[in-house]
């Protein structure tokens, strides 16, 4: 059992690097997922995530496969798009999905042609899916450069950002300015990750990391430091688990470690203490107490 769980990691680099930059994206990106979940922003990642391609693409026409050029150009590009949903959605009736849906369809129509201009569908599907298994020294260092600014965001604003996702309303009334200066840093921080995320899983398949194992994890509890705590857990377990499904069955990477991260996600919603098998169990010696009584 042991051969069969770490051999892979022990004999081959590239497993090893592998896993490495999905642990620093789990830590940086899964307590991310959980303030959207609070905020009631899940699909907002995905909106973003798509946003960002239109700026990965011009690095890419500028500079080739440079992951400093395509993550500055991913980063404004996604930051763009949050602005200028939060701007339609406060100037017209429009609600905020509502606009992050028409901006960032529009902005992954423009990156898919951006790429396709000079690019190959090899370069696109890159882009789009990612290469984790291609992941060298540079990257790890980008990645982990992202991760820690973004882990090291969190813990020093997390006071306030716990406040706004809980109390947003309480946070406008004392500071206006102060609350729209926590949004803006917020989604500045998800577009960041999000942009470290592309090179591993692709700018399609980085949220499913960042979304899915909050979403486990607030099958199993109610508290927000525990339920950041397990969903980065859950994150590092699904990579593991996802890279040696993908080994050992000759899988691509990136799809079975979202895979196992979605499969994590459908058992909690089954099993957890706050599922669909222990809530109906619940209401059934519910509905017998009071027969009885």
């Amino acid at each position: 059992m042991f051969q069969l769980l770490f051999d892979p990691f022990v004999h081959y680099g590239f497993m090893r690097r592998a896993l490495v930059a999905c642990c620093a994206l789990s830590l940086s990106t899964t307590p991310l997922g959980g303030f959207l979940l609070l905020r009631r922003m899940s699909l907002v990642g995905d909106a973003l995530s798509h946003a960002i391609l239109p700026g990965v693409a011009i690095g890419y026409l500028l500079s080739g496969m440079s992951l400093i050029a395509m993550g500055i150009g991913g980063f404004i590009a996604g930051l763009v798009i949050a602005i200028l949903s939060g701007w339609v959605s406060s100037m017209t009736q429009l609600k905020e999905d509502a606009s992050f849906a028409g901006c960032y369809l529009g902005s992954l129509a423009l990156g898919v042609t951006l790429v396709s201009l000079r690019g190959s569908g090899i370069d696109l599907l890159h882009l789009l899916f990612g290469s984790i298994l291609a992941v060298d020294s540079s990257s790890i260092r980008f990645v982990g450069t992202i991760a820690s600014v973004t882990f090291l965001s969190l813990a020093l604003m997390y006071r306030a950002l716990v406040i706004e996702a809980f109390d947003a309303a309480f946070l406008r009334v004392n500071s206006t300015s102060f609350s729209r200066l926590i949004q803006v840093f917020f989604l500045a921080l998800v577009v960041l990750s999000l942009v470290a995320g592309f090179q591993i899983l692709g700018t399609l398949m980085s949220v499913g990391l960042m979304m899915l194992p909050p979403v486990a994890a607030r099958c199993w509890t109610t508290s927000l430091p525990q339920m950041l705590a397990l969903s980065t857990a859950i994150g590092v377990l699904c990579s593991w688990g996802g890279l040696l499904w993908s080994f050992y069955a000759s899988l691509p990477a990136g799809p079975t470690v979202v895979l196992s991260a979605t499969l994590v996600f459908f058992l909690s919603v089954f099993l957890g203490p706050r599922g669909v098998i222990v809530m109906r169990l619940r209401r059934c010696s519910g509905v017998v107490k009071k027969e009885k009584t």
